[in-house]
């Protein structure tokens, strides 16, 4: 959900349209498996154990980019969510309809094979391999529909900048703090092979632990890696944050004051 990107209305209301699995080519496959395998090598003892305790549900009967109806199939069998296919980025009342009905959204395209360290809008990979696996634990699951439920009743109260910051950086580029020490969850991290590193072993970004209006008050940037970075404690700190606040007087809590 990044601001100002360009978005094409499909014929669906709902903005789904068909994954048409068979239409990628080989190649389109090989950059996933290129990718899935990279990430795969880097991530034990950097990511949370939830995540790839997860990354069983991407391991299909077919390798290279997951067929979707087999991917929701398994999904639902754990958590009760389901991936669809979108066109690109879509409107934020739709994202969040999606989310607070346990559908998860994603891009159906993939990166070329010279866009493997960046690209700035999100694909398969990203969608797919960095959002996905945390959805078969049944704590994060519950805290994505509870944002996205969240998200539909702040439309009303035109802070819906401000609630995109804590989607970022939590879904997209959060850190938890585990026994075995700090991992990275965070899609936007998880599913890139530069700031896996970054976001763990450089001295350069602020770590700060997660409080939720500090995390509202905090912009963020699409261009380059966090400057900062919010750390939980456990899953259930955000389900738990996210669920059981009452946002109206948070809204109105913001409104008189600045960003960080």
């Amino acid at each position: 959900m990044l601001p100002n990107a360009p978005v094409v209305k499909p014929a669906s209301d709902d903005w789904t349209v068909p994954q048409d699995w068979e239409a990628y080519r080989p190649e389109d496959h090989a950059v996933w498996d290129t990718l899935f395998a990279r990430q795969c090598a880097l991530l034990p003892g950097r990511v949370a154990p939830q995540f790839l305790a997860g990354l069983d549900v991407l391991r299909l009967s077919r390798p290279g980019i997951p067929d979707f109806a087999e991917l929701s199939e398994r999904l639902m069998a754990r958590t009760g969510w389901q991936v669809v296919a979108v066109p690109g980025l879509v409107p934020e009342d739709v994202f969040f309809e999606h989310l607070a009905n346990r559908r998860f959204v994603a891009g159906r395209f993939i990166r070329r094979r010279d866009q493997l360290d960046y690209l700035q809008e999100p694909d398969v990979f990203h969608d797919v391999f960095g959002h996905v696996p945390l959805l078969a634990d049944p704590v994060f699951a519950d805290y994505m529909q509870a944002y996205g439920e969240g998200g539909l009743r702040s439309i009303k109260f035109g802070m819906l900048d401000r609630l995109a910051r804590l989607y970022w950086y939590t879904v997209e580029f959060g850190l938890i703090a585990t026994e075995e020490g700090l991992r990275i969850y965070g899609a936007g991290i998880v599913s890139s092979f530069g700031e896996t590193r970054y976001a763990l072993e450089s001295d350069v970004p602020e770590r700060l632990p997660f409080e939720l209006m500090r995390v509202m008050r905090t912009p963020y940037r699409i261009d380059d890696f966090q400057e900062r970075y919010f750390v939980i404690p456990d899953f259930g700190t955000l389900l738990r944050a996210t669920r059981d606040t009452d946002f109206a007087p948070v809204y109105g809590a913001l409104r008189g004051l600045g960003d960080y």
